[in-house]
């Protein structure tokens, strides 16, 4: 008996349940910065769906590709949709990881804990050491723009990947 539908089976399951929620993150965040005080709440069920399903599940989705590889007998440098698949998914995987998940954290962090510190606005200026009057510190709205930009980033190489594997077109 082959192990291949097997390893099939499972890698096709693992990716609905790893990438299927990260379509969701962006209305997540829409929502989030539609409600400003529900923000941090927003983003902190995107990090713990990213912990707690998205990642745990992406990881392993290397391991069952390559169970495929070799049970399939796929000649990996003679399928350059393969080849480039799986350049495409080390690149998304270290860009989560490294990047994506560490700048989530920081936005997270700064959006933590209510105002900053600082005390009432002087006459028409912002806080001591505060953001300026009438919205976040750019620094944050930096933030939230590279999560953005990442999400986006992400989700064009799951659909790559997706597409490489599905059409194979060479």
């Amino acid at each position: 008996m082959s192990l291949f539908p097997w390893f099939l089976f499972a890698h096709i399951l693992g990716a609905v349940i790893a990438f299927g929620p990260a379509f969701s993150f962006p209305i997540i965040g829409r929502a989030g910065g539609q409600e400003p005080m529900h923000a941090n709440f927003a983003t902190r069920v995107s990090e713990r769906l990213s912990h707690i399903q998205v990642l745990p599940f992406a990881i392993p989705q290397g391991i069952t590709g390559l169970a495929l590889v070799v049970t399939g007998s796929f000649d990996i440098l003679g399928n350059r949709w393969l080849l480039v698949g799986i350049v495409l998914y080390l690149i998304a995987i270290s860009y989560a990881i490294f990047v994506q998940t560490p700048t989530v954290h920081r936005v997270i962090v700064m959006t933590s804990g209510g105002p900053p510190p600082g005390g009432a606005p002087a006459a028409g200026g912002p806080p001591a050491g505060g953001p300026p009057a009438g919205g976040p510190p750019p620094e944050l709205m930096s933030l939230i723009k590279r999560v953005q930009r990442g999400g986006m980033l992400l989700a064009v190489l799951i659909v790559s990947i997706v597409f490489l594997m599905v059409v194979k077109p060479f």
